[in-house]
C-alpha cells in the first residue's frame, strides 16, 4: 500500500524543510513546504489560496490568521499564521516584488507562469524532488505534510481530540492512522513512563 507517512526523523524534517530555502532557491516552493507543514491544509485548500488570505493590502501587513471553508469538508476553518509562515511568505512577497513590482490581492498564492495556480501534480513533484534530493524514505507526498503537522502535534502533547478537530475529522481512529503511530513511538512510552 502506498500511503503517504509523516516526516517522523527531526533532521529529516529540517533537510526536507530548507530544500527550497538553500538548495533550490524557490521561495515559493519553499512556501508551499511551510505552509503545508504549518497549517495541516489539504493540498487542494493550499493550492487555492490567494495573497487577500494572507495579506491586509489596507494594513499592509500579514493576517493573523487564515481564514477558509476547507473544500473536502465544507467546514470553515481559522488557522494561526505562526512565526514559521510570516516569515516564508515575507521571503515570497520580496522575491515577487523583485520581479513583478507588485502582488495583487487576488492573485494566486501558488500561482505558476500563467497566473492560475500550479496544479496538484505539480506540487506533488515540488515535494518529491525536495523528498528524493534529501533522501528520505517512504511515501512523501503533498498528504505527508498534513500527517507530519499531526505526528509533531501529537509528539509535543496535543490532545489526539483536539487534532481530530483541527483535521475535520469524523472518526477517532482516522487522525490515528494520520498521526503515523509505530512500536518506538509506544516502546518511547513505556520507557519513559516508570511508576
Amino acid at each position: 500500500m502506498n500511503t503517504a507517512q509523516p516526516i517522523r526523523n527531526k533532521q529529516d524534517l529540517e533537510r526536507f524543510t530548507d530544500y527550497y530555502k538553500d538548495t533550490e532557491k524557490n521561495p515559493r516552493n519553499q512556501l508551499l513546504i511551510i505552509m503545508g507543514l504549518n497549517t495541516a491544509l489539504r493540498i487542494s485548500d493550499l493550492l487555492a489560496l490567494r495573497w487577500e488570505n494572507v495579506y491586509d493590502k489596507g494594513k499592509g501587513k500579514f493576517r493573523g490568521h487564515i481564514s477558509l471553508v476547507e473544500s473536502k469538508t465544507g467546514k470553515a476553518s481559522c488557522i494561526f499564521m505562526n512565526q514559521s509562515i510570516r516569515d516564508a511568505l515575507q521571503a515570497y512577497r520580496k522575491a515577487l516584488k523583485e520581479c513583478t513590482g507588485r502582488i495583487c490581492g487576488e492573485a494566486f498564492l501558488f500561482a505558476g507562469h500563467s497566473g492560475a495556480p500550479i496544479s496538484r501534480v505539480q506540487a506533488y513533484r515540488i515535494i518529491r524532488k525536495a523528498a528524493e534530493s534529501c533522501e528520505l524514505t517512504g511515501v512523501i507526498s503533498p498528504h505527508s505534510l498534513r500527517k507530519t503537522f499531526g505526528y509533531y502535534a501529537w509528539k509535543q502533547g496535543t490532545p489526539p481530540a483536539l487534532l481530530m478537530e483541527i483535521y475535520h475529522h469524523s472518526s477517532f481512529a482516522v487522525t490515528q492512522r494520520y498521526l503515523g503511530i509505530e512500536q518506538d513511538d509506544r516502546d518511547e512510552v513505556f520507557k519513559n513512563l516508570c511508576l
